[in-house]
C-alpha cells in the first residue's frame, strides 16, 4: 500500500468522523432542548466524566487516555454551546494557570470572562453573570489558596467540580539573570519556587501581585523585572523565557474548583467526593474526634481537613473537610446529619465527581 492509497483511507475515515460528529452533536442538541424545556442543568460534571470514562474503554492504545479526554473535551464544549452559550469566569488575566485549567475543563467552545481576583469571581457567579467559576483551592507543594475556602464560606456556591493541572514555572523576563532586580508573580507560584529563587535569584525582590499572567505584563513593561507563569504566557505577552521548570517540586499539581449554584446527581462511573464545613460547640479535649465520629463509624474516609479562623470570635474556627461520597449516598447523608446535630454550625459546600485528570 503506497503513499496515496494511506491518505485515501484518512481522508474517508475524516468524512466519517465529521458525519458522526455532526450526528452527535445533533442528538445533544435534542437533550439540551428538553433540559431547557425542565429547567434541568447543561452542564452535569458526572454525566461529563462518565462519557470520559467511557470512551477511554474503547481506547486501542494508539492515543493517551489524556489525549481522548482532551478531544472529547472539545466535543463536549461544542455540543455545550449548540444546546446553551455558557460563560465561564475565572481568575485572569488570559494565560493565567486558572484559565489554561479552564480550557482543559470546559473546551474553546464556551465563553470566557477573565476576573482580576477570586472575588471578583465569585461575585461574578452568584450574580448570575457567569453562568460557572474556576479557582484555584490548593497545591501540592504550595498548600491551600486561603481566599477561596474564606469565599466558598462567605457566599452561597457550591463546588460542582474540581480539575487537577500539573503546573510548570518558568522564570520570564527581557534580561538575564545578573539584571534582573524584582520577581512578580502569584504568592503561591512564588512559594512553589523559592528555593530555586533562593539559589539563582538571593536578595532580590519577591512581589506578589493578582495572577501570573499580570505578572508577565508587568515584566513586558519594566525590562529589569522577571515574572513566575507558565510558557503558554511568556508567548502570549511576548516575552522572553530565561529558565523553564523553576518549580522546587516536579510532580507540582494544582487542584482547580469549578463553583456555581448547584451540584449534580451523584456519578455513576467514579467515586464523588463531598466538601462540608463546620464548626465545633467548644474547645474541650476531644471535640474535634467527637465530630468526625459519624464519619469514621461508617468507614467514610477523610481525604482533608483544614482550619480556617471564623472571625466571629477569638480561638473560633471554621474546618473544612473533604470526605468519599455524595450528599445522596446514604451513609454519608446520615453522617452529615449526626454531625450537624453536634456541631452549632455545619454546612455542605457541594458533592462532585472525585476526578484527577
Amino acid at each position: 500500500m503506497d503513499l496515496e492509497d494511506l491518505r485515501r483511507q484518512i481522508d474517508d475515515i475524516d468524512r466519517e468522523i465529521v458525519e458522526r460528529l455532526d450526528e452527535r452533536v445533533r442528538l445533544a442538541s435534542e437533550i439540551g432542548h428538553i433540559k431547557n424545556q425542565s429547567g434541568a442543568p447543561i452542564y452535569v460534571p458526572s454525566r461529563q466524566e462518565e462519557v470520559f470514562r467511557r470512551v477511554a474503554g474503547h481506547n486501542r492504545g494508539h492515543l493517551t487516555d489524556d489525549a481522548i479526554r482532551a478531544i472529547y473535551s472539545e466535543i463536549i464544549s461544542a455540543a455545550i454551546a449548540l444546546e446553551k452559550p455558557l460563560k465561564i469566569a475565572y481568575l485572569g488575566p488570559e494565560a493565567t494557570y486558572t484559565h489554561m485549567a479552564s480550557l482543559r475543563h470546559f473546551g474553546r467552545s464556551v465563553e470566557y470572562l477573565p476576573l482580576a481576583t477570586i472575588q471578583h469571581v465569585f461575585a461574578t457567579v452568584k450574580r448570575g453573570e457567569a453562568d460557572y467559576g474556576v479557582v484555584p483551592v490548593e497545591n501540592s507543594t504550595q498548600g491551600t489558596v486561603i481566599t477561596t475556602l474564606d469565599m466558598l464560606m462567605e457566599t452561597e456556591l457550591t463546588i460542582v467540580a474540581q480539575r487537577m493541572m500539573e503546573i510548570s514555572h518558568c522564570l520570564i523576563s527581557q534580561s538575564p539573570l545578573d539584571k534582573i532586580t524584582a520577581v512578580y508573580s502569584k504568592d503561591n507560584a512564588l512559594g512553589q519556587c523559592r528555593e530555586w529563587l533562593a539559589r539563582k535569584l538571593p536578595g532580590v525582590d519577591l512581589v506578589d501581585c493578582n495572577s501570573t499572567a499580570h505578572a508577565v505584563e508587568l515584566a513586558k513593561e519594566n525590562p529589569t523585572y522577571a515574572a513566575i507563569a507558565s510558557k503558554g504566557a511568556a508567548e502570549l505577552y511576548d516575552v522572553p523565557v530565561v529558565e523553564e521548570g523553576i518549580n522546587d517540586k516536579f510532580d507540582n499539581v494544582t487542584r482547580f474548583l469549578v463553583i456555581g449554584t448547584h451540584s449534580g446527581p451523584p456519578s455513576k462511573s467514579c467515586a464523588d467526593k463531598t466538601t462540608i464545613v463546620f464548626t465545633l460547640p467548644d474547645n474541650s479535649p476531644g471535640a474535634l474526634i467527637k465530630a468526625l465520629f459519624p464519619l469514621s463509624m461508617r468507614g467514610i474516609n477523610i481525604s482533608k481537613i483544614e482550619s480556617r479562623p471564623s472571625r466571629r470570635k477569638l480561638w473560633d474556627y471554621y474546618f473544612y473537610v473533604d470526605v468519599t461520597g455524595h450528599r445522596d449516598d446514604q451513609k454519608l447523608g446520615e453522617a452529615l446529619k449526626e454531625l450537624e446535630e453536634y456541631c452549632p454550625f455545619m454546612r455542605w459546600l457541594g458533592s462532585y465527581p472525585d476526578t484527577t485528570g
